[in-house]
Formats: structure tokens, sequence, C-alpha cells
């Protein structure tokens, strides 16, 4: 069962097939270097699918950009994982084991959507606190059993050509 779309059921701006692991991480890595102060990417999917290896992959782009090569842990037992980064702020968040948006407020998420980096898995428990620019990136596991993974991106709201054209690329 794949995690629902925030967005309603409309066809996605970009869909690409990842054949491997290298591909996540060249894509994770792309689009991280395409985000900016005030991005939020919601990552969906089933577990296993590729959330945190993209989002990791994009952190690890950003600070190398800086000649900083630091551990990425996956948060998903803090919650979240920030970083410092001449951007600013990048925050990691895996929201798996919330029930819903009740304890969004006190990990301080709201506010980082306003001006850091933020790469949230699970979005859906975000309900009505999901930002409103967004972009939206379902990872799936391939019809058939194929290797590999689907992956298909939504943009709501302005400002996303860069990384829209950083993930076509």
């Amino acid at each position: 069962m794949s995690a629902p779309s925030l967005a309603a059921a409309a066809p996605p701006d970009l869909r690409l097939s990842l054949p491997d692991a290298e591909a996540t991480d060249r894509l994770g890595a792309a689009l991280g270097l395409a985000l900016a102060p005030g991005d939020a990417v919601m990552l969906s999917g089933d577990l296993g699918a590729g959330k945190s290896a993209l989002a990791r992959a994009a952190i690890a782009a950003i600070l190398a950009q800086e000649g900083r090569v630091e551990d990425i842990p996956s948060p998903s037992f803090t919650l979240v994982q920030t970083y410092d980064s001449e951007r600013g702020e990048i925050w990691h968040a895996d929201l798996h084991r919330l029930g819903g948006p009740a304890a969004i407020p006190e990990l301080g998420l709201e506010e980082a959507f306003d001006d850091a980096i933020c790469l949230v898995e699970w979005p859906d428990r975000l309900g009505p606190l999901a930002p409103g620019r967004r972009l939206e990136i379902a990872l799936a596991f391939p019809p058939g059993g194929e290797e590999g993974r689907v992956l298909d991106v939504r943009a709501l709201g302005p400002g996303w050509e860069a990384a829209l054209a950083a993930l076509g690329a």
C-alpha cells in the first residue's frame, strides 16, 4: 500500500524511473543542490522505498558543496535531525512514528518551513499543517517486482523550476 499524496490525485509534473540505489543517490544530490531556504520537500512511499536515501543524498550534496562530510543518520527515532549550512538550516524529519499532526507544533517544524530547507518523510502525518508551497515526491516499487523505483514529483506553489529542472536533467 503506497503512502497517500498530500495533493489531489493530479498527474505528476515529472515521473522518473530509478534503476538502482546509485540513481536514487544521484537524483537526491541533484535535488539538494537546487534547494533553498523555505523549500519543503515531502517524501512519501512505502517502507524501504528510498525516502531516507533520497533525503540523505540531498543533505550530503549541500554539505559537500561547502567541503563538509558528515554522518547523516536517519531521523527515524529522533524524529528530526538538523544541519547548519551556509544556505541556512536543513531539517530532515521522519514522521512515521507520529499518529497525526498533534505532535508537530512541539517539533518546531511549522516554523522551519518558513526559512529552512525541509525534507519530510511520511508527510501525511502533517495533515492540515503541511505547507501550501511544497514539492511532493512519491517513491514506489515498480509493478511486477522489477528492480529500482518509480518516482513521481508534484510541485505545489511557485518557485520550483530549479528543482524540477535538476530532477529532470
